[in-house]
Formats: structure tokens, sequence, C-alpha cells
């Protein structure tokens, strides 16, 4: 399954309003819960902050993938945010991420779960695409992005 096939305008914010690591966790976990995808907002939320707290999601090229494993969820839900003023998610890289990706994962799903994180990744090497990526001025704009 791709990225695109588990996203939709309504779990992508652009831009975020949240300025810390646990509050922009917390704005596009609410996203999710909006559109019904989430069915414990606590449970999920417990989840996420203790996958963190193991270590940072934050990524390089200002990318960061807060992701965990949860009941509150039935099959593998994405959210997406851009942040073009940057946010610390203690990166790998030292650097502000931008551009975040929020995955949950039912506990006994790992496949699309791999299979996400893998496209990710994917997209991570190319840097004029996270670019265009985090210049984004919609949420419109990621989807038309992401289904090129």
């Amino acid at each position: 399954m791709s990225l695109i096939e588990l996203i939709d305008e309504s779990v992508i914010k652009v831009p975020l309003v949240s300025s810390s690591k646990n509050d922009v966790i917390e704005e596009l976990l609410d996203l999710l819960v909006g559109n019904g995808t989430v069915r414990d907002r606590s449970g999920a939320l417990d989840a996420l902050l203790t996958r963190e707290s193991q270590g940072s999601t934050g990524l390089e090229s200002g990318i960061a993938v807060p992701h965990a494993k949860t009941g509150a969820v039935s099959t593998l839900v994405v959210a997406i945010g851009v942040s073009s003023g940057g946010v610390d998610f203690q990166a790998l890289d030292g650097k502000p991420s931008h551009l975040f990706f929020l995955m949950l994962a039912p506990p006994d799903q790992s496949g699309p779960h791999i299979e996400a994180l893998a496209e990710i990744a994917r997209l991570a090497r190319s840097p004029a695409f996270i670019r265009a990526l985090i210049a984004s001025q919609s949420a419109k704009d990621v989807m038309e992005l992401l289904s090129e």
C-alpha cells in the first residue's frame, strides 16, 4: 500500500500551528481523531510519546516520523504536517524538522508500517522533492506532490 492511499486532505495540516515536539504530535493526532480513524486519543498519544521517549523520530533533511503501534487503530493511519518555521524534534542532524509524517499502526500489523517507513525514506532521498513539500501552501499542494 502506498503512502498516497493512506491519506487525504483531512489528515494534512499546512501550516502546523504548533512549535514544540509534543504539540506537533498532538496536532497531527487530532487530525486522525477528527476523521474517525483513531478510537482512543489518550491511548494513541501515550503510545506516541512512549515511542518518542525511547529515541527521537526526527530524522535528517527536515523530516520527522513520529510513529507507534497501538490498539487505538485498526489499520495503518498517517497524518502529515508542514511547518515552514521548523520545530526542534531532536533530529539526527540537529536541525529543525519541517515535514512530519505521524503514523499509527495496530500491534499485530508490521508489514504496512514498515512499507510506509520505507516509502518515506525513499522520498527523503530527493532533496528537491522534500523542499517542494516543505514549500507547500495547502493540503491540496501536498496531495498533488505525493500523487506525482
